[in-house]
């Protein structure tokens, strides 16, 4: 229907030329049942929702951490801050979520998250070593409820925070080979691992540590407005390298790689002339502009999973035009605003996932934490999708080679 259709009779003006339409009749009382509104369909969705999990870490807070004192009316309150409340206290994991010490017992949880604090692939701006730290404390702005999804990762699937891995500042291969045993570790365990970095440079050596553990085959849905797939920058594998080098592993084929939202003045022509030769799928956001979000999304979906087993997410924040996240090494105009990001990347992540990295924040130079906002949005509605689909737990099917890596002696 035209959108004047909606209007009532038309009158012109002969000296403007103009149309003058009288506005519709509206029925005082709508229907709400026909209008079927999303807002009252998850108020629905919330009614099913259990909540066994809210009151065990309640429950838990008063054995850790001792119960309130006896002017509290609120008998649930501890005297030391534990768990989810409130926001601006604790030791910040991200979204609050246990923090595994013993790194052995990750096993015992759907997913989790490895910070990567790592910023010497960077070739301009460095600060993305802060990156873990910001998003975890920015994380603890958010419940583990999402009021339009209708889910509750508290009550449906179990989150945990292995903490970071050691990197090695002025070393890159070593810290490369550290993430990659790191990833390998968690994917190993039957852990989904959700990777915060660090610059772009982690993301080569965290599909490495995935495909290591699987004789499958691996694609790559990749959000950025940078191509990231040139050989080597300033001589050496950089932020700006990761797939060439993850596209040369034997199950990574780069024909199921694609790229969506590059373009602008930052893309190396090295890089386009190796997406040239390999025959890899670039979508830019004129791309994504005429094609819509949901057929961009099944389009890389098609390509992505084409005889491939699994689909890995890359999620570089300056995909986002800059205006939104000041905080990233390499900011562009032109991006993704923050609601297409979340909706592509939640599209993409409905079939599956064996993994997801989120790269780029660079605290330093976002006061605002906005940046660190977004990147903790994309992870928890990456997280939402797959329980909301029901593909928590469908990355295990391809972990046929899991490595075993040795813990140290026991401490006397």
């Amino acid at each position: 229907m035209h959108k004047f259709d909606q209007c009532g009779p038309a009158t012109r003006s002969r000296a403007a030329g103009a149309f003058n339409r009288q506005p519709a009749k509206k029925n005082h009382h709508p229907d709400f049942d026909k209008l079927q509104l999303r807002g009252w369909k998850s108020a629905e969705k919330e009614g099913a929702l259990p909540t066994a999990a809210w009151e065990k870490e309640k429950a838990w807070a008063l054995r850790m951490g001792l119960t309130g004192s006896d002017s509290l009316t609120d008998k649930s309150i501890p005297t030391f801050a534990r768990g989810e409340l409130p926001h601006y206290a604790g030791i910040n994991t991200f979204l609050k979520a246990p923090y595994i010490e013993d790194v052995t017992q990750v096993g015992a949880y759907d997913a989790a998250v490895i910070g990567i604090p790592f910023d010497g692939g960077t070739t301009y701006r460095p600060g993305t070593r802060f990156g873990p730290q910001g998003v975890r404390k920015i994380s603890a702005l958010y419940t583990p409820y999402n009021y339009e999804m209708g889910v509750d990762l508290r009550e449906q699937m179990t989150l945990c925070d292995v903490g970071d891995i050691f990197t090695i500042p002025a070393n890159i291969e070593k810290t490369f080979d550290q993430i990659t045993r790191a990833v390998s570790h968690v994917a190993s365990s039957g852990a989904l691992p959700i990777m915060i970095g660090g610059d772009h440079s982690i993301g080569f050596p965290c599909v490495r540590g995935i495909a290591e553990c699987t004789s499958k085959r691996i694609g790559i849905v990749h959000f950025d407005r940078h191509i990231d797939i040139q050989e080597k920058d300033l001589d050496e594998r950089m932020h700006t390298t990761p797939w060439f080098h993850a596209t040369d592993l034997v199950n990574v084929p780069a024909v199921n790689l694609v790229q969506i939202g590059i373009g602008g003045w930052q893309v190396p022509r090295e890089g386009v002339e190796v997406a040239r030769e390999r025959n890899t799928n670039i979508f830019t956001m004129r791309d994504v502009e005429e094609l819509g979000l949901a057929e961009t999304a099944a389009r890389a979906l098609e390509l992505a999973w084409k005889d491939a087993d699994a689909v890995y997410i890359s999620f570089d924040i300056d995909s986002v035009d800059c205006g939104f996240v000041p905080g990233t090494g390499w900011p562009e105009p032109g991006g993704f605003l923050p609601r297409e990001a979340l909706e592509l990347v939640s599209l993409v992540a409905k079939e599956g996932i064996c993994g997801l990295e989120v790269v780029e924040v660079s605290p330093p130079y976002d006061c605002s934490d906005i940046t660190a906002l977004l990147a903790t949005r994309v992870i928890v509605d990456v997280l939402g999708t797959l329980v909301s689909h029901g593909k928590m737990g469908s990355h295990k099917s391809i972990i046929d080679k899991p490595v075993s890596i040795p813990a140290g002696p026991e401490v006397a």
